[in-house]
């Protein structure tokens, strides 16, 4: 009887220890299961003149950021905005930042909300203030010294090798000032580049064959001051027009661009930054001047039509000068970053494409670019 019991007390003993064990393990699996919800991210950047930094905001389930930690990238900002659209892009897991005061590129490993600086290299012109990324090539737009474009290779791992004979001219040949560019994009087959020329009114567009860029071909802008642009599907171009605050849309071809839909305007101010869907059927539009974002719905056959009338899907405020746009993967929130109030600004797309506010988050002053994943 007493080695049974004793038994009986030794095998309670085990069987409370492992209930435990197991209460500990379970609760772990549900922190880890909660923590993993939340693994989407946003990158903004302060373009500091006294020292570059990308800041990491972690995105939870219902779309709202909490500002997470500060990355040097080595190089340097301006300390003012850039004006331009791309400044910070994603690809394959990395993250590529300009350094317009330094005139050089940082790349970036993506290791949960950590980023670890792989690479800097030479932007192989002057204050650049652009990128572009697809399929292991990246390119970046120098507007300085008349302006030009370069490519680089990218390594799985991150790293830059300048591609030699990649440099070209914008449609000023390299002659004289630059003609205030704003961005420059790969077409989603990556066969072709883009860059918009808001100064001379005209778009350049460049043949990629084996990772070098020729060209340009200079075509005019279907309206005023052409800006920020995305690709829908079929390789349309979706191009923002901030002079009289419209959009237009144009077909890629080896000899240029074809318009589709010419300036429809979104009856606000400025519309400067634009972002595509990544299902190409809805268009955003940040209307610096008048604190609003207009939604585009983009048809089949590349046409356009305005989400309301009044071009007004979201508001920012009064003086918020709405500029940086960014999509999570899955379209399923629209940030928006305003440098007049130095805010990132939250929305749930909708699946109809309008937009709904969530709240704001602060972002350093100064900061340009935004991506999102």
């Amino acid at each position: 009887m007493r080695s049974g019991t004793a038994f009986s007390i030794k095998g309670m003993h085990f069987l409370v220890a492992a209930l435990v064990l197991l209460s500990l393990f379970v609760g772990s699996i549900g922190s880890v299961q909660a923590s993993g919800g939340n693994s989407g991210a946003v990158y903004t950047m302060t373009n500091s003149a006294t020292g570059n930094e990308i800041q990491v905001y972690e995105r939870a389930e219902d779309g709202r950021l909490t500002p997470g930690g500060s990355f040097a990238t080595g190089g340097f900002g301006t300390g003012s905005g850039l004006g331009s659209q791309g400044a910070i892009v994603l690809g394959q897991g990395l993250l590529f930042a300009v350094n317009a005061g330094s005139n050089e590129l940082s790349a970036f490993d993506i290791d949960g909300n950590q980023l670890n600086l792989v690479d800097k290299a030479s932007s192989q012109g002057t204050r650049p203030i652009s990128i572009t990324y697809h399929d292991g090539l990246l390119y970046v737009l120098n507007a300085g010294n008349g302006g030009n474009i370069a490519g680089f290779r990218v390594s799985k791992n991150g790293h830059l090798a300048f591609i030699r004979g990649s440099v070209r001219p914008l449609s000023n040949n390299g002659v004289g000032d630059a003609p205030s560019p704003e961005e420059i994009g790969f077409s989603p087959n990556g066969r072709q580049l883009v860059v918009s020329e808001k100064g001379s009114n005209l778009i350049d567009t460049y043949d990629v064959v084996g990772g070098w860029a020729f060209g340009p071909i200079v075509n005019p802008s279907a309206g005023p001051a052409p800006y920020g642009f995305d690709f829908a599907k079929g390789n349309i171009l979706v191009i923002s027009e901030a002079a009289n605050s419209a959009v237009s849309t144009y077909r890629t071809t080896a000899k240029g661009l074809n318009v589709i839909s010419a300036s429809l305007v979104d009856t606000q101010a400025a519309a400067c930054w634009l972002v595509v869907t990544s299902d190409g059927r809805y268009a955003y539009a940040a209307n610096a001047a008048s604190g609003t974002v207009s939604g585009y719905r983009v048809h089949n056959n590349g046409e356009l039509s305005l989400l309301r009338a009044d071009g007004i899907n979201a508001n920012t405020g009064s003086g918020s000068h709405p500029i940086d746009m960014g999509l999570s993967k899955g379209n399923n929130f629209l940030y928006v970053l305003t440098s007049g109030n130095n805010l990132i600004n939250e929305f749930t797309a909708n699946p109809d494409g309008n937009l709904s506010a969530i709240g704001t988050v602060s972002a350093p002053a100064g900061a340009t670019g935004l991506a999102a994943h």
